[in-house]
Parts: C-alpha cells; sequence; structure tokens
C-alpha cells in the first residue's frame, strides 16, 4: 500500500485581507493565501501552508524546525539526482 503525504511550507503573514492573507515563504516573493480556516491571524504570524490554504499557526521555532528538514530534503533529492546522472552517463549542465 502507498504511503501518501502532503508537504506543508511555513510562511510569515504580512497582510491580512478577510479571508486572504499575503505571506512570505522566505523567498521574498508576496503571494495570497486563503486563510479562512485559521482566526486571529495578524502580520508577523508564521503558518503552515498547504496548497495554497493555510492549515495551522505555528511558532518560529517550529517554523525553523521545518526549514531545517525541507533544506535537508532538498539536500537528500539532490544527492540522490547526482547518483542517478551517474548511473546513466548523463552530464550536468548548469
Amino acid at each position: 500500500m502507498a504511503r501518501l503525504m502532503c508537504l506543508g511550507i511555513p510562511a510569515e503573514v504580512k497582510e491580512v485581507k478577510g479571508h486572504i492573507a499575503v505571506v512570505d515563504f522566505g523567498d521574498g516573493v508576496l503571494r495570497e493565501i486563503d486563510v479562512g480556516a485559521l482566526e486571529d491571524l495578524k502580520p508577523g504570524d508564521l503558518v503552515i501552508v498547504h496548497a495554497g490554504v493555510a492549515i495551522e499557526k505555528i511558532d518560529e521555532e517550529r517554523a525553523k524546525e521545518m526549514i531545517q528538514v525541507i533544506e535537508e530534503f532538498i539536500s537528500d533529492l539532490e544527492r540522490k539526482a547526482e547518483e542517478i546522472e551517474k548511473l546513466l552517463g548523463l552530464e550536468k549542465t548548469e
């Protein structure tokens, strides 16, 4: 049986407009998300976003932990991609 997993990304709320918030995922690009499921959000709050929807309000410690796990995951994927490229004899282009 396949295991299913969803990926939630931490983001900082920059502005709240009703059920829509403008957030920053840490890359400086502002995006609008749906925050209708959460109450009392204000600029500076941290949330977990999945598929454009804020699903949970979190504290800074949890956000840092999540970012660390995501960075480790990306690093592992990059390492695996390099291994596969070597196995297949593909040259990496940049």
